[in-house]
């Protein structure tokens, strides 16, 4: 459920999920309108839904609708999972986890030790930075057009911070706070064919730089990262990733992720 989601991935992993796993699962697009998503999940729920993702504009909203929010959704305070039990709808996040595995199984990137750019302090970066602290970065720094908004997702994941001996600060978007060894792109700036938001500063010396747009609209992104002699990563990945995580909340079984991943990446270059 979202507002685009034409674009959407998500109906070929999760067939791809259910194929591989013999698992029952019928998943599509449903287009909500922006002032309806509440209408929009009671409809599923009465239609016989039994769980559904949210993605853009709709994951704050998400999380205030839930009557029950795992821990990570409510550190975040925005729900990309739904899961109804009944008619108690459950919301989790599983943006963070995605992110994580996608960086450290796939990329081969061990988090830990290292200092980590998030660029962003919405919806995105809210539900990624929690499972980030809780993989030991030696230092995060959330940068943020609007000072204020990367402020306040700092003080609110503060006491994780503090208990994972992580540094976590806020920063302005003109590179201030130093280079770093990962930049994460959480704005929709690719999405909107806007300039890199961050100087190529950020990076250090052989740096991975990843954006969580994937295909046409990452592009740019990754030409500036090899530009600048990073490695450029596109969020193929930890959408794929985010997704095994939400099948295992609705079924209990863990798909083969890497797997299709693979397959998703050679159809899209065959197309």
């Amino acid at each position: 459920m979202g507002n685009p989601v034409e674009h959407s991935k998500s109906p070929w992993i999760h067939a791809r999920f259910a194929a591989l796993t013999g698992q029952p699962v019928d998943y599509g697009r449903r287009l909500v309108p922006l002032d309806g998503f509440p209408a929009a999940v009671r409809a599923f729920l009465a239609e016989g839904g039994k769980g559904c993702n949210i993605t853009v504009p709709f994951k704050f909203q998400a999380a205030s609708l839930v009557d029950h929010r795992s821990a990570r959704a409510a550190l975040a305070g925005a729900c990309n999972v739904l899961r109804f039990d009944g008619s108690i709808i459950q919301g989790d996040n599983t943006d963070g986890i995605g992110l994580v595995r996608d960086l450290e199984r796939n990329a081969g990137v061990k988090l830990a030790g290292r200092d980590l750019l998030l660029v962003g302090a919405g919806g995105a970066a809210a539900g990624v930075l929690g499972p980030l602290l809780e993989a030991r970065p030696r230092r995060v720094v959330v940068a943020n057009r609007t000072a204020a908004k990367a402020h306040a997702l700092v003080a609110s994941h503060a006491t994780l911070a503090a208990a994972n001996d992580v540094v976590l600060a806020a920063s302005p978007l003109d590179g201030s706070a130093g280079s770093f060894d990962i930049v994460v792109n959480a704005t929709a700036s690719s999405l909107a064919g806007d300039a890199v938001p961050v100087p190529a500063s950020v990076l250090k010396p052989g740096a991975l730089a990843l954006d969580m747009m994937y295909g046409p609209a990452a592009a740019g992104f990754l030409q500036w990262a090899a530009d600048h002699g990073a490695t450029g990563r596109d969020g193929l990945g930890m959408l794929v990733e985010q997704a095994a995580e939400a099948f295992l909340v609705w079924r209990g079984v863990r798909p083969p992720s890497g797997q299709v991943l693979a397959e998703l990446r050679a159809e899209l270059e065959l197309k």
